[in-house]
């Protein structure tokens, strides 16, 4: 099993070097390091790593502001650390999508089960957003398969079960989904 591969940033080198060695020590592989949100984000977007830990107090743009970023575009779960524990900080935090929040000082201990949820988490999310997607596209699908049936069944006088043959035959002989068919069916309709 390879590593898993771990992007972090933090405004302050020592503090990135610290988490480099707990995060090495546990076994991680760091792939990229950062001083700001903005890079951060270019990192992520380049290394496309396992997992991204952002400091939330950064120059240039925040570790929210980053995450936020980094979350639209779906590229890895994002674990914030920060000194900082007020419930403005933790909404902001939620709303911009993070899987997890460590609050300093934090035990090398703290890290790996952040980590480890976090992934989880941010898989279970990709497949659920897969799951959506192709229920959108089944729905979208119906609707242009019902529509079309419609309008077989005015245009030809037929019962709903012969116009979802007619669509159905008409896809296989042309090599078509039948989603593609209705849409010809409607377009033809509309011209």
């Amino acid at each position: 099993m390879s590593q898993v591969r771990v992007l972090i940033a933090d405004d302050e080198p020592i503090i990135r070097l610290d988490l480099r060695q707990m995060l090495e020590s546990l076994g991680y592989e760091v792939v990229g390091e950062a001083g700001d949100g903005q890079a951060a984000v270019d990192l992520a977007r380049e290394l496309k790593p396992d997992v991204c830990i952002l400091d939330v107090k950064m120059p240039v743009m925040d570790g929210i502001e980053a995450v936020d970023i980094i979350t639209d575009e779906n590229i890895a779960p994002t674990i914030l650390l920060t000194a900082y524990s007020d419930k403005e900080l933790i909404d902001r935090a939620r709303a911009a999508g993070v899987f997890a929040y460590l609050v300093k000082p934090f035990k090398p201990s703290d890290l790996a089960p952040s980590i480890e949820v976090a992934r989880a988490r941010f898989e279970q999310n990709v497949l659920l957003n897969k799951e959506v997607t192709n229920l959108s596209q089944r729905l979208e699908a119906r609707k242009a398969i019902d529509r079309a049936k419609g309008i077989l069944m005015d245009s030809h006088s037929l019962g709903e079960a012969e116009a979802y043959r007619r669509i159905q035959v008409q896809s296989m002989n042309l090599r078509k989904t039948m989603q593609e068919v209705a849409e010809a069916i409607i377009l033809a309709k509309s011209i």
